[in-house]
């Protein structure tokens, strides 16, 4: 089952584990790049994926299970980065997509693509971070917050939907719309997801990024970190210590915006992940 969103992008599927892994393509030949989200869904790549599929490009952006459109519900064991990683896999690999592959991850993505690398997981040619996690830089307090014993059980559907409008408006920054506010929260009113999400924040931990320092230090794999200058949490700062602490690393600040930045400057992001992917 395919649809093509207005945009001219494909949102399709295959079956990972017995379960429909959704996700958004221009399905054309090309390299493939893999582009992983993290606390939110596919739609951050939405915005760029017109533009890498018009430079010869095939995206790939796929919904983590239980999250977005896939199927499939997280927990506290399977939400963890190092089980994402496998799944992510095993995904590229029902796509029968052999030989190296470019990775992007956002927010939390970023933590999977980083493992991915580390970990041989894929054969990663180039690594691309978009305000993403580092370092002791997460979970954020928004995130924090619903963590621990208990939670389940005192968390109502309206309180996650809050919490996600807060945090999708003040991400999206200057391009925070009522429109796509709407179109980025539809996910979690199906409590399959609104469940997949809160696994995701109480098995959020930043060992799994600190873990991989040492290795990431050793790494020649060329790597792109892209930033919304103005996210309160995932701030520059941390991308300026990566930069400066893991080789081959090359950092480009987006002024005025937040921590979706591919809705704040799409055409000046996708030319930096095109120049990137096939230099």
């Amino acid at each position: 089952m395919s649809e093509t969103t207005e945009t001219g992008v494909l949102r399709t599927a295959v079956q990972v584990d017995g379960e429909k892994a959704s996700y958004l393509t221009v399905e054309q030949d090309g390299p493939a790049v893999l582009l992983l989200h993290g606390t939110y869904w596919s739609r951050v790549w939405l915005p760029v994926l017109g533009r890498l599929a018009e430079a010869g490009l095939r995206p790939l952006a796929v919904d983590l299970p239980g999250l977005g459109r896939s199927e499939g519900e997280l927990t506290l064991e399977t939400a963890t980065v190092p089980v994402l990683a496998d799944w992510v896999a095993r995904f590229v690999s029902e796509l029968q997509i052999s030989g190296p592959i470019a990775v992007a991850g956002h927010d939390i993505g970023g933590a999977v693509a980083q493992h991915l690398l580390v970990h041989d997981r894929l054969e990663v040619s180039r690594l691309a971070l978009v305000n993403s996690v580092t370092y002791d830089s997460w979970p954020a307090p928004h995130v924090a917050r619903f963590r621990g014993p208990g939670v389940d059980a005192g968390t109502t559907a309206d309180d996650v939907l809050a919490a996600r409008r807060q945090a999708v408006t003040a991400a999206l920054a200057g391009a925070a719309t009522e429109r796509r506010i709407a179109d980025y929260l539809d996910p979690w009113t199906a409590s399959r997801v609104r469940r997949s999400w809160m696994a995701m924040a109480g098995a959020a931990d930043s060992r799994y990024t600190l873990d991989l320092l040492p290795a990431l230090q050793r790494s020649t794999t060329p790597k792109l970190l892209i930033w919304g200058e103005d996210d309160a949490f995932e701030t520059v700062e941390y991308a300026e210590r990566f930069a400066s602490e893991i080789p081959h690393t090359t950092l480009l600040r987006i002024p005025d915006a937040g921590h979706i930045p591919t809705e704040n400057a799409p055409s000046q992001i996708a030319r930096a992940l095109i120049d990137f992917f096939t230099a």
